[in-house]
């Protein structure tokens, strides 16, 4: 098992994979992790998509700061998870939204996506973390 450096597990994080996001949820409660599309490039705040009125996007305004995991089986055991406060949040664009579907649908899809995502999902936000902790490894041993 050996940590990522620091340029692999940017890299890992910069591929087009889903995450999980997680958020406190309570002093009563376990944290609030749910499967997200996520975009990330080296070096930069990673940053999400949720809706205006989202429970996440609620928790996380509250607390301030939220995790993102990513992992993959193939061709070797590895995950890297960031955690930070939330560095800014901004209004969704349709500039926005186009790079999200584009990071994760083929191109004949990703235009139909971002016009659905605008005229029927509703308002969101995009959440940009500010990358202050990080846990990374390779497990192929």
């Amino acid at each position: 098992m050996a940590k990522l450096s620091v340029r692999d597990r940017e890299l890992f994080l910069a591929e087009p994979r889903v995450a999980a996001l997680s958020v406190s949820a309570g002093p009563d409660r376990g944290p609030l992790t749910v499967p997200i599309w996520y975009q990330y490039e080296p070096g930069g705040e990673p940053w999400v998509l949720s809706g205006v009125t989202a429970r996440k996007t609620r928790l996380i305004e509250a607390v301030g700061r939220f995790t993102l995991l990513t992992n993959r089986t193939e061709p070797t055991d590895r995950y890297v998870s960031v955690e930070g406060p939330v560095a800014r949040i901004i209004s969704q664009t349709e500039a926005l939204v186009r790079e999200m579907a584009e990071r994760y649908l083929p191109p004949d899809r990703a235009a139909a996506y971002v016009k659905f995502h605008l005229e029927e999902l509703g308002d969101h936000v995009a959440i940009y973390l500010s990358p202050e902790h990080w846990l990374s490894s390779d497990l192929s041993g």
